[in-house]
């Protein structure tokens, strides 16, 4: 259980990595709450150079980063972040035990990194975990949506669907309907993965996530959606009442509209699991469609609930749709990433989190918390539902079709 008298914090961050995801506005904000940040990154001129092009020079300390160096610097109630590949989370969460820091990252919990957790939260200490985009905002907007839904359609329901649905994707679509700002392998890789999830009544497991996809009309404007991972522990983690009986719950990846016909070179690849040619098609990828200085990418997220009953017919829906741009200050993913990230650094500074394993927001009322500080910080989610007369479900709930071969 979570010890509820948490080893204060600090006022130290340790902001490990500074890829595209360390974002101008969270990374910001931080600067201005924390009594003290610390950019690590290889070299500290890296990290220099990092700060500038962000807008921040001078506003945090740089450090070249080495296990030596970070745990020399690492003290008692200081905060580790990780924004470094997620197979490096566990090592930083270990470090962080051991030095009586907390710890935080956007990543899903693994068993990795729920273990130590445990551990770390008899000693006074707070992990953040899932705290960015997705998983992090769309966890927040689940959490709102379930709470109205029980709140004024109740805790039983013939029939329910959840779909959660995010992407980033070029704001301009080229004619690989993707651009990489991050690793591609990664992408390649998450695509070998089978996805587990809820149609129909029934959890059905696509071994080829691509094979599920279909077709969503959002906003008038048609993309392409698909599962991904395992949806199923989600069910619980978002408080779904027993007495709902579940048609469809799926968490997945949104593509431009094409995506899955402009890709199809690349399934046959993956498709073949020869590691070797994966990677070197990754490379060949990263080559062939960069996001360049002058592209803009685009982040689109939508959550959605509805609950049916007996007769079939729709008792209550809502959603929530994110959508977001990004400019030449700052990317739409960095920004969306960082800065829920930042605010739930904020709130663990302030001793609002207690001791243990947090991700993002658990509960309606914190969620509600963080949007609205997301929404005044530019992040505008539009929503329905019962409560909210000024937007119609018609422009905001997805509307499916049979995906196009």
């Amino acid at each position: 259980m979570p010890n509820e008298a948490p080893i204060a914090a600090s006022g130290t961050v340790h902001w490990i990595g500074t890829g595209l995801s360390t974002g101008r506005t969270g990374l910001a904000l931080l600067c201005d709450h924390a009594e003290r940040v610390v950019l690590w990154d290889r070299t500290t001129e890296r990290a220099e150079r990092r700060l500038a092009s962000l807008g921040l020079a001078g506003r945090a300390e740089v450090r070249a980063l080495s296990p030596a160096a970070l745990a020399a610097e690492v003290h008692a109630g200081d905060v580790v972040v990780s924004m470094l590949p997620a197979a490096e989370h566990p090592g930083l969460l270990r470090l962080a035990a051991a030095r009586g820091a907390h710890f935080a990252c956007t990543s899903y919990v693994s068993d990795e990194l729920s273990v130590p957790a445990e551990e770390m939260a008899a000693a006074g200490l707070t992990v953040l975990t899932e705290a960015g985009l997705d998983p992090g905002i769309d966890h927040l907007m689940a959490h709102q949506l379930v709470e109205r839904a029980r709140r004024e359609a109740g805790d039983s329901a013939a029939g329910v669907a959840f779909t959660s649905y995010c992407g980033g994707v070029p704001a301009v679509p080229n004619d690989f309907r993707y651009r990489f700002s991050w690793a591609p392998y990664g992408v390649l890789a998450a695509l070998g993965s089978p996805a587990r999830y809820v149609d129909g009544g029934l959890e059905r497991t696509a071994r080829h996530p691509w094979e599920a996809t279909r077709q969503l009309v959002l906003a008038g404007e048609e993309f392409e959606v698909y599962p991904n991972r395992d949806s199923v522990p989600f069910v619980t983690q978002y408080g779904f009442p027993e007495r709902w009986h579940l048609d469809t719950f799926v968490r997945g990846t949104l593509r431009n509209a094409g995506w899955r016909a402009a890709w199809s070179d690349v399934f046959a690849t993956v498709r073949t699991r020869d590691e070797a040619r994966i990677r070197a098609l990754a490379k060949e990828l990263a080559d062939r469609y960069p996001t360049g200085a002058a592209d803009r990418d685009r982040v689109v997220l939508s959550v959605a609930l509805e609950l049916r009953g007996p007769d079939g017919g729709t008792r209550w829906r809502g959603g929530q749709l994110l959508d977001v741009t990004g400019d030449e200050q700052e990317s739409a993913m960095a920004k969306c990433v960082s800065l829920p990230l930042a605010f739930g650094l904020t709130r663990l500074l302030d001793g609002a989190l207690s001791a243990g394993l947090h991700r993002a927001a658990e509960s309606a009322d914190e969620a509600a918390r963080w949007l609205r500080f997301l929404d005044g910080h530019g992040l505008h989610i539009r929503g329905f539902g019962s409560e909210d007369a000024q937007t119609s479900p018609e422009d905001l709930f997805p509307a499916y079709r049979p995906a196009k071969a």
